[in-house]
């Protein structure tokens, strides 16, 4: 009877530990989607509603750390607002990230209610067509630059590399694993050579 009970509790254990292990590289990267696709965008748009509020032209009446954070506050809540909408539409249609069907509606969305909180019924119409058109054409531009932008900071990280590169001539080189492997042989070689030869004088 032990034995039994001991056998069902490794089963389940055994049964249970894929379950865990397999829930965590999904939950890694569902968080990684969403730091991409939520949290990225709504950071670098605050940042560039604080460099708007830098240049406003109501930076004199209100002060420069008022205005500034107004419009860093603003940019990222009208993006984080719009980016939750987008990510709400694409998991309720069950689509891929690349679908600007899920802008368009998410941006409609979202538009609406932002503009229905800031000017009512004639607010949320204006904002909604320009939410979706705005955010549709980012997530349009974003998309077709992303595979040149891939290109271009692999040609740059291939080019940093090389420039760091100590030269040939430099008495201070990195060497690598064969490159080390070959220095060790050497030095064994040139070892062994000098050990004979210190015994052969001995001998003599």
């Amino acid at each position: 009877m032990a034995s039994t009970e001991k056998t069902l509790e490794e089963s389940s254990s055994s049964s249970s530990s894929p379950s865990s292990s397999s829930l965590s590289p999904s939950s890694s990267s569902s968080s990684e989607f969403w730091k991409e696709r939520f949290f990225i965008p709504t950071l670098l748009a605050g940042i560039a509603g604080g460099g708007a509020g830098l240049l406003s032209k109501y930076r004199k009446v209100h002060g420069l750390a008022n205005i500034s954070a107004t419009y860093a506050a603003n940019f990222a809540i009208v993006t984080g607002c719009y980016c939750g909408a987008r990510e709400f539409v694409r998991r309720t249609r069950g689509t891929g990230p690349d679908d600007l069907l899920n802008s368009a509606i998410g941006g409609f969305g979202s538009g609406a209610i932002l503009g229905r909180l800031q000017g009512g019924q004639a607010g949320a119409v204006r904002y909604s067509v320009m939410f979706a058109a705005v955010g549709t054409s980012v997530d349009f531009a974003i998309l077709k630059l992303k595979p040149a932008w891939k290109t271009y900071s692999g040609s740059v990280s291939q080019k940093s590399n090389e420039w760091l590169k100590l030269p040939e001539w430099s008495p201070i080189q990195v060497l690598d694993e064969e490159a080390l492997a070959a220095k060790k042989a050497r030095e064994q070689k040139l070892y062994g050579q000098s050990s004979l030869g210190s015994l052969n004088s001995k001998e003599s």
